[in-house]
């Protein structure tokens, strides 16, 4: 790595380190360090940013990595960058924006600083990172752990090679490998700790196999409404227990494909029955990310998306199952306290119930739901002050 350049860079890492101390993401001093001296602008040598062009098109618009000062303010912020798009999806508008759907990234860096801290990891702990993605989060293991007890996997053969460049350019060899990382890392060897940097409907039993206990498991858990980070141990009975943490994820899903994603069956949606008066309204949902991941445990098989009118422009939240059913409340206007459905009438009125339990206990923060997910590959949640329990289908259903 060529030093004048890693010298321009050390004012940008030491400020991102400090910007993460005082959010409170970065909450002991080995990981300070560790941001502080892994230099990010080598992991990220381009990425992509979201615009509107002059066309009024959504598209993104590719950024170069530079050591000057504008281009490494930008790579030190605390943002998602996007580094790769989706070839079945992308289509180049102009010479350096592409439509498409994102593929891979370099992680927000607060989040990645606290499922580093939420991960517990101390000196002579085996990791096991579950999508290598740039490189950067094991370089930042490797920093704090050394490179010979970082392992990581990667769906993407083409992404390893490159994360293996750029980790042999900043001095560190951890063990990398393409494969998919959903079974595991293919040595079949145990870990103390394994960090997943992408979503999973529910966590894979190759995960459970290759840890001990005693082994901690953080990982983003994928529900269809909604999803969230989980901190689980694994105990004598490989049951993964834990619960949910402050940090929220939203990780790009695993694939099986190294490049794309498998296109989702659409299923014809039911024809609309009524419209009438609801006590939660659109922005309710959109606004509340705890009652989000409280309605994806009562509607586990539901998927939220965004619904716009064709001929009136009105943006509504759509919740739909995967038989038909649908319900939406749209998000301004005039009749912002009322749903419209199709199908199902229940859909909607299980959206009401959790609103009014949620308000009804206080209004609780996610890291007040605990997970367990058994050793049969079955998994529920609860409320941590009074049990109160939802049991969640056994292959983790929802679209994630």
């Amino acid at each position: 790595m060529n030093a004048p350049a890693l010298d321009r860079a050390r004012p940008y890492m030491a400020a991102l380190s400090d910007e993460l101390t005082r959010a409170g993401a970065i909450r002991t001093r080995p990981w300070a360090e560790a941001f502080a001296n892994v230099p990010r602008h080598v992991f990220v040598p381009q990425w992509f940013e979201q615009e509107t062009n002059d066309k009024g098109i959504t598209v993104w618009r590719e950024h170069r990595a530079t050591t000057a000062e504008d281009t490494l303010a930008a790579v030190y912020r605390d943002q998602t960058l996007v580094t790769a798009l989706d070839p079945a999806t992308a289509e180049q508008v102009d010479e350096t924006a592409w439509t498409g759907v994102p593929t891979s990234s370099s992680t927000l860096p607060s989040l990645m600083a606290g499922m580093l801290e939420d991960l517990n990891a101390e000196d002579g702990h085996r990791v096991l990172e579950i999508g290598t993605g740039t490189g950067y989060n094991a370089a930042l293991l490797c920093a704090r752990l050394g490179e010979h007890l970082v392992h990581s996997v990667d769906i993407d053969p083409a992404l390893v090679e490159a994360a293996q460049q750029r980790l042999t350019d900043v001095g560190c060899t951890p063990q990398l490998i393409p494969g998919d990382g959903t079974q595991g890392y293919p040595s079949g060897d145990t870990f103390d700790r394994i960090i997943a940097t992408c979503s999973v409907p529910a966590i894979p039993q190759a995960w459970i196999d290759q840890s001990k206990p005693g082994t901690i498991l953080v990982a983003d858990v994928a529900l269809g409404i909604e999803g969230g980070l989980v901190r689980l141990a694994v105990d004598e009975q490989q049951r993964a227990l834990g619960h949910f943490t402050i940090t929220a994820g939203r990780f790009m899903a695993a694939r099986t494909d190294a490049r794309t994603y498998a296109p989702l069956p659409r299923p014809e949606r039911a024809p609309e029955t009524a419209t009438r008066p609801t006590v939660v309204t659109a922005e309710n949902i959109r606004g509340n990310y705890p009652f989000r991941l409280l309605l994806a445990f009562h509607l586990p098989e539901a998927e939220f998306v965004y619904h716009v009118d064709d001929i009136t422009g009105t943006m509504a939240i759509q919740l739909q199952q995967p038989d038909g059913s649908w319900a939406r409340a749209p998000l301004t206007g005039d009749n912002t306290g009322t749903v419209t459905y199709g199908g199902d009438a229940g859909l909607w009125q299980q959206a009401e119930t959790a609103w009014r339990w949620w308000n009804d206990v206080g209004r609780p923060s996610q890291d007040r739901f605990g997970y367990v997910r058994e050793a049969d590959g079955s998994a529920h949640v609860w409320y941590i002050p009074d049990g109160t329990r939802w049991s969640l289908p056994r292959s983790g259903a929802g679209r994630a």
